[in-house]
């Protein structure tokens, strides 16, 4: 397998910053009134990660999905997930080469910047699991033979909350894999009549966005995000809050260390996409929502109850102390 090429490109906090808005900026003339939404799946995206849009039909996750696709500069790839899509079907396969007279591989839709992997529970767990090397380890094994993927990789999952007939619920190690779960909610009365508004002005379907950036600039943004630093009262701050979803009396299986490494990898993403190259506490408990309801598990019995991952996160929120702030704030805790 060979490494991937290093980018070219040497960014600034500052340049990263401007090129984030700029990419907000345009997907948003296609996906109106959801910047904030919008901001935490461009967060996942510039902390290497992958995310789950889990929202009702209609609501722009495909065109989100698409947006970023064409203002970062990917190749996008678009599966769409039914139960009787096969493995192969994602990974590629060996075919027969009939001039050479030998197997060759072609590659799935997996080789690419961006992976659409629309309606992800339609299809079965076999299929499911296809997707964990290729999120986890970046490439694909078939057939004993291992295909390192394209960078950047990132997968945008999307996933349909309410409607389960025919459906197979992701497991636990799947969606801990995802770095971020996003819903973007119903628009307004007045952003949804904008929504009509632009597609008369528009005259046609279909909308086009005009990259802001490439491959090699978003893998150079990415590498300048992984330069700023992290204060240790931040980082513990992200280890306590983890680790208090484990102590509810509602969960079951609580925050592994993988949501308190989350928290700290888009926390420091999301400073920058906020113009800062420090991390704040209000900069992390603006993704922990994101980070931590899918990775929580609450206990059977509370099933049929209110109670559910973001109600243990707004407890958690409000019973860890905050770490002061740079400006010299005193340390509290956060009442609910």
């Amino acid at each position: 397998m060979t490494a991937p090429t290093p980018p070219t490109q040497t960014l600034t906090v500052a340049e990263v910053s401007a090129r984030t808005g700029a990419v907000l900026d345009r997907v948003e003339q296609a996906v109106v009134g959801k910047r904030e939404a919008l901001t935490l799946v461009l967060t996942a995206l510039l902390a290497r990660g992958h995310v789950l849009l889990e929202d009702f039909p209609g609501l722009g996750k495909t065109l989100a999905a698409r947006s970023f696709a064409q203002t970062l500069g990917l190749d996008f790839t678009r599966a769409q997930f039914t139960p009787d899509l096969l493995p192969s079907d994602l990974t590629g396969s060996f075919v027969f080469d009939q001039r050479e007279s030998e197997f060759v591989f072609r590659p799935g839709p997996l080789f690419t910047g961006l992976l659409l992997a629309d309606e992800i529970n339609r299809t079965p767990p076999k299929t499911q699991s296809a997707l964990l090397e290729a999120m986890q380890e970046h490439q694909v094994t078939v057939e004993g033979q291992t295909f390192a993927l394209p960078q950047p990789f990132h997968v945008l999952a999307t996933a349909n909350p309410v409607e389960y007939e025919g459906t197979y619920p992701l497991p636990e190690a799947q969606l801990d894999r995802f770095l971020m779960r996003v819903s973007f909610g119903y628009p307004s009365p007045e952003e949804e009549w904008d929504v009509l508004r632009r597609r008369l002005v528009r005259q046609h379907e279909d909308q086009h966005l005009a990259a802001v950036t490439d491959a090699d600039g978003l893998s150079a943004m990415q590498d300048a995000i992984e330069r700023v630093p992290v204060e240790d009262d931040i980082s513990r701050y992200c280890v306590e809050l983890a680790s208090a979803t484990r102590r509810h009396r509602s969960v079951q299986v609580g925050a592994s260390p993988r949501g308190s490494l989350g928290l700290m990898l888009t926390s420091r993403a999301y400073a920058v996409v906020q113009a800062r190259d420090y991390v704040t506490p209000e900069d992390v408990k603006a993704v922990a929502h994101a980070v931590l309801d899918h990775r929580i598990s609450i206990k059977p019995e509370l099933w049929m109850s209110d109670t559910g991952g973001a109600a243990v996160v707004d407890a958690v929120l409000g019973q860890v102390p905050v770490p002061g702030s740079r400006t010299g704030a005193s340390t509290v805790a956060d009442q609910p």
